[in-house]
């Protein structure tokens, strides 16, 4: 219980100071709430004659205003405290992630890693934000105001004193071995939610697929077996909790009954008088419910450690060396040095050696697969070499930090995403600060400002998730208008005119051209007038450069250069 208590308080972070406030502010509500029994104590002596005088009533009216006025207030603050706690503690270990996200190999991004991620910033983490403080201020709150009233009972009389500490401890004996049978069960109802949100998350990205094959009902098993394993784990901890509720309860009603049999024993052999049999009686109610808020507390207690621990294991996620400098190169020279990489176990790479000149052309070629993106990801570092070196401007890219190294790249990719924000905003992704007339004069270089202004809102029209709201040239040109005010010496251009329709086409040749003007380029393509007047073609073939030159050198070749221009002059010979 207490290496939770210190997880509790480890994770709260910046956020302990509010949590300290919260608990002072529960004390000080407790003191108010014996201005409240005390108010009782004089009704009561004043209606079995023990007590008498003008004053009593007004004491009595004072007291009970003292103590509900007070109550209110400490409470209020208690709870605008805890409730900061809460959500900041959560709002910071969320920004923390995205931070370390940044860092993290592309190739830990896979279905699994995405699910996970999702279902702790989401549904472990909403766990963390309600309950985390909500059981460190009650846990708190309920033991200040147990000892308050035990205290307050032992002083009157300790027979009575003695039963309340009694009923405490098996109590807290009941909730305590609870706590220590969730251990199991806990684990396995966060592990639940998160292969739930995956599910979920899954089913929504695929459902143009489920639809198009006609499997609704009959194409979404995982998500099944995930809402399965949900409901059997927790219907589990509710299982395990029940007996253990139920016997809290019990527990509460016996020593409160107990309580009131022993006011009325104690008031017949004469040792306690009419008041205190009274004042006994009406605190067998009130004390066992301070108790039973420090175990509803501690009953939740593991489930708090579960979601904890499993937020915690997000800082176990492979992070690349970062420990380069803020460089900002002279030139912008692009060298592979005998560079090999694997994805996984499969080698996609195997000892590439090129030099791109700065402010020249690149184009990579090759079939589907050959490692031309992988390439362009590794100038970028969305990984780590295997072996051998990539050097910008004669740096190695591991020198830079991240934030160094992209401020020199701009990439613009084949699906394209765009956020559900304004189009402003998107483009403003490449430079936060730039001001509207910069976005505007972007916008118009990239060909894009004519559709945009015919928009309902112009630049300030919100875009649905994805940019699903417009046509795949819109996004592209965009997506190069984001780049324009970025600004960057490098340019990647990932097949960025792949699957753009005709009647766009020569506008986004336009862009590309004006954002490529005075820039190392570098270009996976598929169509031979974006590649023909690069200064170098690098062919590319099973992890490997197997042809290299300028489009006149390589066109008379024999190979896959040769055969690649054939087969797209044959397709454009096509008529229907």
């Amino acid at each position: 219980m207490l290496e939770t208590f210190q997880k509790i308080w480890k994770f709260a972070g910046d956020e302990r100071d509010n949590i300290n406030k919260s608990i002072v502010f529960c004390f000080i509500n407790a003191v108010f709430g014996m201005f409240e029994i005390a108010a009782v104590y004089l009704a009561v002596r004043a209606l079995t004659g023990e007590g008498s005088g003008e004053g009593i009533v007004w004491k009595t009216v004072l007291l009970i205003a003292a103590g509900i006025i007070g109550k209110a207030a400490t409470k209020t603050f208690s709870q605008l405290e805890q409730t900061h706690a809460g959500y900041f503690m959560a709002g910071n270990k969320r920004i923390a992630i995205g931070n370390q996200l940044k860092s993290v190999p592309m190739g830990y991004f896979n279905e699994n890693s995405l699910g996970e991620i999702t279902g702790v910033t989401t549904t472990v983490l909403e766990n963390v934000e309600t309950i985390a403080p909500m059981v460190l201020v009650g846990l708190f709150a309920g033991m200040i105001n147990t000892i308050v009233f035990n205290v307050m009972v032992l002083v009157y009389d300790w027979r009575a004193g003695l039963l309340v500490v009694a009923g405490t401890f098996v109590y807290l004996l009941i909730v305590s071995k609870m706590e220590k049978k969730s251990r199991v069960s806990a684990p396995k109802r966060q592990e639940s939610e998160a292969k739930l949100v995956a599910a979920v998350l899954e089913q929504v990205q695929g459902m143009s697929v489920i639809k198009s094959f006609n499997l609704v009902g009959r194409g979404d098993r995982r998500i099944q077996e995930a809402l399965e394993y949900n409901r059997s784990s927790n219907l589990e901890l509710e299982q395990l909790f029940t007996p253990y509720t139920i016997a809290e309860g019990l527990v509460i009603q016996l020593f409160s009954v107990l309580m009131m049999v022993e006011a009325v024993v104690f008031y017949l052999n004469g040792t306690l008088s009419m008041t205190g049999a009274l004042m006994f009686t009406i605190l067998s109610f009130v004390i066992f419910a301070q108790i039973q808020t420090a175990g509803s507390s501690l009953s939740v207690l593991r489930l708090v450690s579960s979601s904890i621990e499993q937020a915690n294991r997000m800082d176990e996620i492979p992070q690349m060396d970062e420990k380069g400098s803020d460089i900002t190169p002279e030139h912008h020279e692009i060298a592979f040095h005998d560079v090999h990489f694997s994805y996984e176990k499969k080698e996609i790479l195997k000892g590439i050696n090129l030099t791109i000149p700065d402010k020249t052309t690149a184009a990579f070629i090759g079939p589907s697969g050959s490692g031309k993106t992988t390439l362009c990801n590794l100038i970028a570092r969305f990984w780590d070499v295997d072996g051998g070196s990539i050097t910008v401007g004669g740096r190695d890219v591991r020198d830079y930090t991240l934030e160094a190294l992209m401020n020199q790249i701009s990439m613009v990719f084949q699906n394209v995403y765009l956020f559900a924000d304004t189009i402003e905003n998107n483009i403003k992704f490449g430079r936060p600060e730039a001001t509207h007339e910069d976005v505007v004069a972007a916008a118009k270089r990239a060909c894009c400002d004519e559709f945009i202004e015919a928009l309902p809102d112009g630049y300030q029209t919100v875009i649905g998730e994805g940019g699903a709201s417009l046509s795949g040239g819109e996004k592209q040109r965009i997506s190069i208008a984001r780049a324009m005010l970025k600004d960057a010496p490098i340019v990647i251009l990932d097949e960025a005119t792949a699957n753009v329709d005709p009647e766009n086409e020569e506008r986004l040749q336009r862009a590309i051209e004006e954002l490529t003007r005075d820039k190392t380029i570098i270009m996976i393509a598929h169509r031979l007038k974006t590649v023909r007047h690069a200064d170098q073609i690098f062919v590319v073939n099973n992890g490997g450069i197997v042809q290299r030159g300028t489009h006149e050198e390589l066109i008379g070749q024999p190979g896959i250069y040769a055969d690649f221009v054939s087969g797209r002059k044959e397709a454009g010979s096509w008529k229907l």
